[in-house]
Parts: structure tokens; C-alpha cells; sequence
């Protein structure tokens, strides 16, 4: 028999032990893997149309996602919390906004608008950012390889859920605002300014180093494995809310690229800058350093237009997006309330100009936070939000990033 008859009665048997580059695995560019995404963070739309929001371009009412689709959006991010009866909604526990039925409900309006789900885990009951990330009540005690089970666990159950809700999720971001860590104290890391100096957070506390990288790694492997178990072809995000600090970033991301965590976008957040080109800098030296990487601008206020053309330029496409946070009424919102900004309105980009609100004291901020009084009443923010300007500048985006 012939190598050539051998080769024939093997058949396709024989394809799996080949090693030719026509089977190998495709290697990983970082380049966006659909059309640029525009997006939104509108998480409180639910509970700001229980106390009575309608949303209106110019004098006419429309649902608001398809308000927003229709003017140029074409993503959406959500959050969840782990029990936000517990923490984020004790307020109204009964709805337990950003839960998992409210999310799987909200989730539905989105793809029901055909448009990209992102879905941000904040692995904690309330608010997980640079200041805080607390224990969910539910996992209080467990010690770090527990933990890991739990935030495996969670994410896949949750995934799970929201595409059998009709609300399949297209990105999961494994965190929210991790630049130094998650589950703190088990999960916490501390990282370095330019002159060596450890970051202080808001209480002028050092960051301690509990776990370190490697129990934050574990923590965020946990999650990846249980995101991709419920959705094999979900793309996995994580956050640093420092987009315009360079050194930072790349301490971070060295970090967790040494230690396994795989991942295939980043996502900063841009808000302020220390100087003017601070956020491209560091977009510029991300792409040098990650080859197979891409990133995306998963916060934002201020500066719409930039931002967008900034990421949209980069080169081989591997500017993912960007998702404008809260629009209908955060900062500089895209509505009007009551003839005035929904929001606070524009605020500076720089932090000589002063910090807003939305820049944690957790990064380089030195002044803690005021306190704050303990909020009442409904959770939402009722009205008539009426699309101002702003918004037509989305619809402009959506024309000149076409392909």
C-alpha cells in the first residue's frame, strides 16, 4: 500500500494529528469584532420610570432604549449586584433594582432593541469602585478559595439566567472598577505612583496588600471560567477606572497577564486627565505592550465627541467603543429636566480644575470624600427627560464611524 492509498483509507481520521498552520488555533489580533460600539450605562432608567420618568425628542414620547438606539446607540451596559436588597436597594427591597430579575427584564428591552448586552458584575450587594468592594452578606466568611467558587458560581448561574430571560449577554465585565481588586480585604492589591510611593485611598489609608495580585488573579480567573462555561463565545472585559495613568495600567495589567488572567478587552474609565493627552498616552502604550488586546473607554461624561474619535482611531481597529455612563442624568446629560441639564452638567477634564464626582478618591485624589446623608424616599428620579443637543451628536458618531 502507498502513502498516498494509507492516507486515503485513513481518511479525515487522520486530520486531528496533523500540525499544519491550516489548523492552528487563529491567533488573537485585539481587533474589535464587530461594528464600533457606541454605548450607554442606563441601569437607573428602571428605577426612574417607577417614580414617573418619560423620555421625549423634541415632543414626541418614546421607550427610551429605542430613543437611544434610534439616535445612534448601538450598546448597552448594565449592572448587577449580588443581593442589592442588602445593600444598593434596601431602600425599595422589594424591587431590588439591579438584581437579577430586574436585570434579566432590563436585558430583554435591550436585545429586544437588537442591540449589544454588556453586562457588569459588581461581586458585592452595593457599589463596588475603587472606594469600596464589600463582601456580598451571602458570602461573608468564606475564605479565598471559597470566594473563587462563589464568584464562578455567581457569574455562570447569572449568565445562565439572563439568556434564558431572552437577555443573552454578549460582554461580561469580570468586576467593576478593579484597579485594586475585588472581595476586599482577600482580593485587595496595592499599587505604586511614579515616584514609588504606595496610593492612598480615601481615608489616607494605605492600600494593604492582603491578598495581593495573586488572590486577585485567582478571583478574577474564577469569574472568567464561570463567564465563558455559560457562554463559550463571550467576550471578557476588565476595568480600570486610572485610563489616564499610564504607569498604573501597565503595573496592573503586567500583573495579571503574568498571572494567567485572559481576557480580551480592557475597559478604562475617562473622566479627568493630570494634563491634556493623558488619556491617549496611555491608550497608545496599552496597544505597544498587549498585542492581542483591545480596549474600550467604559466610562465617560464630558468631552463625547473626543473620546470617540480618540478610541475609533486607534490603529487596527482595536478600539472596542466606548459607554457613556448614566446619560439621561448624569454630568453632562444628553437630557433636560425641568429647562435645566438632567445632570450637573460639563465638568473639567483635568484635575487642576478641580475632581468631580465621578473621579474616586481611591486613585490619586489626596481630600476624602464629604459624607453623605443617608438618602429617603423613592430610589428613582421621576419627570419629563426631553433629549437636549447633546444627543444629536450620537447620531453624527454613528454616520462617520460607519464602515
Amino acid at each position: 500500500m502507498t502513502a498516498l492509498t494509507r492516507r486515503s483509507t485513513l481518511g479525515l481520521a487522520a486530520l486531528p494529528l496533523l500540525t499544519t498552520p491550516a489548523l492552528a488555533a487563529p491567533k488573537k489580533t485585539g481587533a474589535r469584532p464587530r461594528p464600533f460600539l457606541i454605548g450607554a450605562d442606563i441601569s437607573w432608567i428602571p428605577e426612574d420610570e417607577a417614580a414617573g420618568a418619560r423620555y421625549f425628542v423634541k415632543d414626541q414620547q418614546k421607550e427610551p432604549i429605542l430613543l437611544l438606539r434610534d439616535a445612534g446607540f448601538n450598546a448597552v451596559r448594565l449592572r448587577i449586584f449580588v443581593d442589592p436588597a442588602n445593600g444598593y436597594s434596601k431602600r425599595e427591597p422589594d424591587k431590588a433594582w439591579a438584581g437579577l430579575e430586574q436585570t434579566v427584564k432590563l436585558g430583554r428591552r435591550v436585545r429586544d432593541a437588537g442591540m449589544y448586552l454588556v453586562l457588569s458584575f459588581h461581586y458585592s450587594d452595593t457599589w463596588a469602585d475603587p472606594e469600596h468592594q464589600g463582601v456580598p452578606a451571602a458570602w461573608s466568611g468564606y475564605d479565598l478559595p471559597k470566594l473563587a467558587k462563589a464568584v464562578d458560581t455567581h457569574t455562570h448561574d447569572t449568565l445562565v439566567a439572563m439568556r434564558a430571560g431572552g437577555a443573552p449577554v454578549d460582554m461580561a465585565v469580570i468586576g467593576n472598577e478593579t484597579t485594586f481588586g475585588i472581595l476586599w480585604p482577600h482580593g485587595r492589591v496595592k499599587l505604586s505612583t511614579p515616584t514609588g510611593n504606595p496610593i492612598t485611598d480615601a481615608n489616607h489609608a494605605k492600600v494593604g496588600q492582603v491578598g495581593g495580585f495573586d488572590a486577585f488573579a485567582a478571583l478574577l480567573r474564577a469569574g472568567i471560567a464561570g463567564a465563558r462555561r455559560a457562554e463559550p463565545d463571550i467576550a471578557i472585559q476588565l476595568h480600570n477606572h486610572l485610563g489616564r495613568h499610564w504607569g498604573i495600567v501597565r503595573e496592573w495589567t503586567d500583573a495579571l497577564v503574568a498571572r494567567n488572567v485572559d481576557f480580551d478587552v480592557i475597559g478604562f474609565s475617562a473622566y479627568q486627565q493630570q494634563r491634556q493627552g493623558d488619556w491617549a498616552n496611555s491608550f497608545d502604550q496599552f496597544l505597544k505592550r498587549y498585542p492581542g488586546k483591545g480596549l474600550l473607554v467604559a466610562e465617560y461624561s464630558s468631552r463625547k465627541r473626543y473620546i470617540n474619535d480618540l478610541v475609533h482611531a486607534l490603529p487596527d481597529k482595536r478600539g472596542w467603543g466606548t459607554f457613556i455612563w448614566e446619560p439621561t442624568r448624569h454630568q453632562e446629560a444628553i437630557f433636560d429636566r425641568n429647562g435645566e441639564n438632567a445632570g450637573e452638567g460639563p465638568k473639567p477634564d483635568l484635575l487642576s480644575q478641580g475632581i468631580n464626582s465621578a473621579e474616586a478618591p481611591g486613585g490619586l485624589a489626596t481630600a476624602a470624600p464629604a459624607p453623605k446623608p443617608e438618602p429617603s424616599g423613592p430610589m428613582g428620579v421621576g419627570g419629563d427627560y426631553i433629549a437636549n443637543p447633546l444627543l444629536d451628536l450620537y447620531g453624527r458618531m454613528a454616520k462617520d464611524y460607519r464602515p
